[in-house]
């Protein structure tokens, strides 16, 4: 009996084997990138990974200010009042 190939066998060619190359690659690199932006939301310092990371960051700029003399002492007490409510 002859051999017949069913479509079975590695046939396709070379642009069977690049479409698959192209694919994984798409895949992989598309995990990768899911996971790292994963990584860095919810990672990252000063962010907004955290649940008050933009009430921090306000309280550090209002001392930042305070320390350079750009706000009085009534101002930085009243706005750092109103941020901590």
């Amino acid at each position: 009996m002859p051999y017949q190939d069913w479509g079975h066998g590695y046939g396709g060619g070379w642009l069977g084997g690049l479409l698959m190359l192209i694919s994984m690659v798409l895949l992989w690199g598309g995990l990768i990138t899911v996971v790292v932006i994963l990584l860095r939301r919810f990672t990252h310092p000063g962010g907004s990974g955290g649940r008050d990371g933009g009430k921090d960051d306000a309280l550090r700029i209002l001392d930042e200010r305070f320390a350079r003399g750009e706000i009085d002492e009534e101002e930085y007490e009243r706005r750092r009042t109103a941020l901590r409510r």
